[in-house]
């Protein structure tokens, strides 16, 4: 290829993964000879995080949370003495009982460049410089957003709802979420995250808590429009397990369904799955029939990552990841 720009949407560790990956095939068809202005890597990232570090800095300085912008700009430097320096320096949490307990290097530098250049897209610029990251990191929108959601099992009566908001709330809420939206509603997209999906060669989205991290990309009118748009092959990475809090309970097919059901217009190539799980033949089936009734289709692969001991862990593999990405651009 002359060319490889690959763009990826989430937040969190989901998202960290995915970009390991990107980067591994960024690097790759650089070593083939194409150039790092071309092949590419661009994060777009959640924005309503509200806990933790994220949380002090957002409400002390009015700033974009800048945790998940922080993680993806460390999953995109270099794999050099340098970069490796960086990377830990970027994720390094302050000890002790002070004020600055907690509080992440890298949040508070996104943080300083922000309030010094008055624009966060300036700011996570100035550190992928300095990182000589392989890719961009590009906030979803260029506000904070706050994600509220509707939750069952809040009250003695299972059939009603109650409203959630926050990040954390909705991550951590005993109730089963049936729907979210953001605060403000409909809010403008960071024309640099539409720019990259509409140029994008291939557009990968989660895996990650998928209330908090994945669905909000959904609810923003610009990103899915881009989406329609770009030529492009979508492929949404689906969850390992269901994620304690946010969907427990949930099979693949739930949220295939929850993620569908947030972005009805949405177009969607893939939906990529681990061929480990233990599905049977039947629901197998089943979740061919659920991605081809959304007009994708259900693509099974190898994903989970195996530790030292020879066990599956609960995250994706980088490698493999970048193989079953490989596998997705050569059939389109």
């Amino acid at each position: 290829m002359s060319q490889l720009r690959i763009t990826s949407l989430g937040g969190g560790h989901g998202l960290h993964q995915t970009l390991l990956a990107a980067k591994i095939l960024a690097e790759a068809e650089e070593r083939e000879g194409c150039s790092p202005s071309t092949c590419r890597v661009n994060a777009v990232v959640t924005v309503a995080d509200d806990g933790g570090s994220s949380g002090r800095l957002r409400r002390e300085l009015g700033v974009v949370p800048p945790g998940d912008l922080r993680m993806a700009l460390a999953a995109l430097t270099p794999n050099n003495e340098d970069g490796h320096a960086l990377r830990d320096a970027l994720q390094h949490r302050f000890g002790g009982n002070g004020a600055m307990a907690g509080h992440a290097v890298g949040n508070l530098v996104i943080a300083g460049l922000t309030e010094m250049t008055g624009e966060i897209q300036a700011a996570l610029d100035t550190v992928g410089h300095w990182a000589s990251s392989t890719g961009r990191v590009l906030p979803v929108a260029l506000e904070p957003l706050d994600i509220e959601a509707e939750v069952a099992g809040l009250d003695d009566d299972p059939r009603v709802l109650r409203t959630v908001r926050g990040q954390v709330a909705v991550a951590t809420t005993p109730g089963s979420v049936r729907r979210v939206r953001l605060h403000p509603g409909e809010p403008s997209a960071n024309p640099a995250a539409v720019e990259a999906i509409k140029n994008a060669d291939v557009v990968t989205i989660g895996p990650g808590s998928w209330f908090s991290s994945v669905i909000p990309h959904l609810l923003v009118p610009e990103i899915v429009e881009a989406l329609n748009e770009t030529s492009a092959p979508v492929v949404v990475i689906l969850n390992l397990s269901p994620e304690a809090g946010e969907t427990p309970g949930f099979t693949t097919e739930r949220h295939i369904h929850v993620f569908n059901q947030h972005a009805p217009g949405l177009k969607v190539d893939k939906f990529l799955v681990d061929d480990a799980t233990d599905f049977t033949e039947g629901e197998r089936t089943y979740l061919t029939r659920t991605a081809e009734q959304a007009g994708a289709e259900m693509v099974f692969a190898d994903l989970r990552e195996v530790d030292a001991s020879g066990a599956l862990t609960n995250r994706h593999d980088p490698r493999k990841l970048a193989a079953a990405i490989t596998s997705v651009l050569g059939g389109n």
